[in-house]
């Protein structure tokens, strides 16, 4: 059986708004490119074989969602259902690739939970897309299964997770809203601001870099972003709803992780010396690929992202796009590791080029 792993797509509102205007938080240009992967993965050769698609994380770029123009931290359960309504319209496309891969016999899929799209924990989006797609998904937040071990990543640094017994909490009339960590309330509240000038700010990596570029070769954005954050930290402070993930603590931590361009090898030795049951850990999260090679033939993964990365000379406006995944070929019976590849996806003309192989 095969097993493929992606994350961190953002799928958002689509390329256009309804306007016409260019949607400058739509971070998903890939739907034809997704179709073909899963139209070459359901077919063929791959027609009748068992194969596992595993979306992990961040595919739905539900807390840029705006609600008649305004951008919500009190997101209950209708609102996200509302939010995936929105993005199922903006890309029909990719929504129909998942309906088509899932029409093949031995398909399935699993929806990982990220920190981007943390509300899909609520019933009603999980049925409108298993209702769209015409199947059935199976949603979590770590995916453990023949051996491997999928999450997001998002946590392992404060600024991006909650505890696991305050993942809700109680919003305005008692409504059951997510409890969003930081980084997904600043996503929602400072980011679109910033955007409007500077669309590429939340994808530059490495982040410290690009503030350092900004405070030699545009400083008057760099005090107007220095602003704006100030300002939003301070005023966060006094909200009902989040000033329990917006603590004076919690910032510095915030502060620090924002600046550094996290990777997760550790954590995944971790995983697999506490479980030896299991050979591969998969995660995302970064946007950046990786993948190690451990003692006695065990493996991480690091699936990058399928969105644009524009480099830290972001004057040029340089980006590079690297449509990876990981797919790994497991013996079903024995829950071995036959090969795991890193791979990047190429169009359906010449489907795809490892970048790493375990063989």
């Amino acid at each position: 059986m095969l097993i493929l792993s992606l994350s961190d797509l953002h799928l958002g509102k689509g390329k256009f708004l309804k306007n016409g205007q260019l949607n400058i938080l739509e971070d998903f240009f890939e739907d034809q490119r997704f179709y073909e992967f899963c139209e070459f993965y359901s077919s063929d050769k791959y027609y009748s074989m068992e194969v596992h698609l595993v979306l992990n994380g961040d595919i739905l770029n539900l807390i840029q969602i705006d609600f008649e123009g305004v951008f919500t931290y009190i997101i209950d359960e209708k609102k996200a259902d509302l939010a995936l309504k929105k993005i199922i319209e903006g890309h029909p496309i990719f929504f129909d690739a998942l309906k088509l891969f899932l029409s093949a016999p031995n398909k399935k899929i699993s929806y990982v939970i990220g920190n981007h799209d943390a509300s899909m924990d609520f019933e009603l989006p999980q049925k409108r897309l298993d209702v769209r797609v015409d199947g059935r998904i199976n949603y979590c937040h770590v995916l453990e299964t023949h051996g491997v071990h999928v999450e997001h990543g998002h946590r392992f640094e404060a600024i991006n997770s909650v505890p696991k017994d305050r993942y809700y909490s109680t919003g305005p009339s008692g409504k059951k809203i997510v409890n969003l960590p930081w980084g997904s309330l600043f996503c929602i509240s400072v980011l679109p601001q910033l955007k409007k000038e500077r669309p590429y700010l939340d994808k530059v990596r490495p982040m410290s870099s690009y503030i350092k570029w900004c405070l030699i070769h545009d400083f008057a954005f760099f005090i107007k972003m220095s602003i704006i954050v100030i300002k939003y930290l301070i005023e966060s402070n006094f909200d009902t709803y989040i000033k329990d993930n917006r603590n004076f603590r919690t910032s510095l931590k915030i502060l620090k992780q924002i600046t550094i361009y996290p990777r997760y090898e550790k954590k995944a030795k971790s995983i697999l010396k506490r479980n030896i049951s299991l050979h591969t850990v998969i995660m995302g999260h970064t946007h950046l690929q990786e993948w190690r090679r451990f003692p006695e033939g065990k493996y991480y993964f690091n699936t990058g992202t399928w969105n644009p990365i524009p480099s830290i000379d972001a004057g040029l406006h340089q980006d590079s796009t690297c449509l990876t995944y990981c797919m790994l070929d497991i013996h079903k019976e024995s829950s071995t590791l036959r090969q795991g590849s890193l791979n990047v996806w190429q169009g359906k003309w010449r489907p795809f080029t490892s970048e790493i192989s375990t063989m």
